[in-house]
């Protein structure tokens, strides 16, 4: 059975009590569906531009926004990429739909299939490492870690995933979301996408939390501002076998991503709720919700949505163009209007 070893100091106690404060504060307050539905999209973007970038994808945020809101057919492989774990968060997003999210083998494995889709083998994409691995630093331009041989990965996964799931409810949230991301990263249990797909599974972890972060959150955004430090704390040098991983630094380290994460959103939020935006109506959010699942909407579409007049549609999309929560593309009969970028 899997037993990390870690201390509850004065500072990650600090960090898990702001935390508590924070999130309850939100829960008790009501946000309009479309600071919601804008917080999703800007979440999304940030964090398929962050968690690809700490592995050295050269995409910057200017070009993730754009590739996820065209999402063209035939791309390069850091564009793909960036599709595959936007795929994968909106896929993780459903399991928090209707019912606590359960983290395990099926789940590890069908994200890492997302992760790495057309970017591995098939035999290799969604399935356990068959072969040693070893983790090099590239400016020393050598092994720092050698991780469990590849017939202890199925046994230390399925001790890990026990004991997240059997502690659940038993240590707060923030720690077991952090010995998981920490201890996955140890057994490196895939050939490739390692990374990628624990910071999908933390965040699906971290939706314990009492709040929506898929609509709030992207706390890969914390690591991509100092990826040395990041792999420097979530990793360890040397062999799996020879050490006893006290997990305290990291948990102090995570615990304070996820409250500067957690802080950004909340003074994000706070200024949104103040702005003229918050005072959509209905019909408004029926073009924004569309704009949600299609590249693009026109009058026509409109029509078929609403039990409105033609001029007073016009008037809709003229009040959306003003808030600026969408564009105007093309013109006269083959107007149509996309998401604000």
């Amino acid at each position: 059975m899997f037993e990390p070893k870690y201390t509850i100091t004065p500072a990650l106690l600090a960090n898990i009590k702001r935390i508590a404060e924070i999130v309850a504060s939100l829960n008790e307050r009501r946000f309009p569906h479309v600071v919601l539905f804008e917080m999703e999209r800007v979440a999304r973007e940030i964090s398929a531009h962050a968690s690809t970038s700490i592995e050295g994808n050269p995409l910057p945020l200017t070009d993730v926004k754009r590739l996820l809101k065209q999402a063209p057919e035939r791309v390069r492989d850091s564009e793909r990429e960036v599709l595959n774990y936007n795929e994968a968060l909106l896929a993780l997003k459903k399991q928090t739909e209707g019912s606590a999210p359960v983290v395990d083998l099926k789940t590890v494995l069908a994200t890492h299939c997302l992760v790495t889709k057309e970017l591995l083998p098939d035999f290799s994409s969604g399935a356990l490492r068959t072969a040693p691995v070893f983790v090099n630093d590239p400016m020393l331009r050598q092994t720092v870690f050698w991780p469990p041989d590849h017939g202890h990965v199925p046994g230390l996964l399925e001790d890990l995933l026990e004991f997240s799931n059997a502690k659940k409810g038993k240590i707060d949230s923030l720690i077991l979301a952090g010995i998981f991301h920490k201890q996955f990263v140890l057994i490196h249990p895939f050939m490739d996408g390692n990374g990628r797909t624990v910071r999908l599974l933390t965040t699906l972890l971290l939706a314990a939390l009492g709040i929506d972060i898929f609509h709030l959150f992207s706390f890969e955004r914390y690591y991509n501002g100092n990826v040395t430090k990041y792999f420097a704390t979530v990793g360890e040098r040397g062999s799996y076998y020879d050490f006893n991983v006290d997990f305290t630094p990291w948990l102090e380290y995570f615990t304070d991503g996820v409250l500067d994460e957690l802080l950004r959103v909340k003074e994000l939020l706070e200024k949104t709720v103040e702005s003229p935006t918050s005072g959509l109506k209905d019909h408004h959010r029926v073009i924004l919700e569309y704009l949600r699942e299609h590249p693009s909407i026109n009058d026509t579409i409109y029509a078929t949505l609403v039990d409105r007049a033609k001029p007073t549609r016009a008037l809709d999309f003229r009040y959306l163009l003003d808030q600026k929560l969408i564009e105007r593309q093309g013109k006269g009969r083959a107007t149509y209007y996309t998401a604000k970028s």
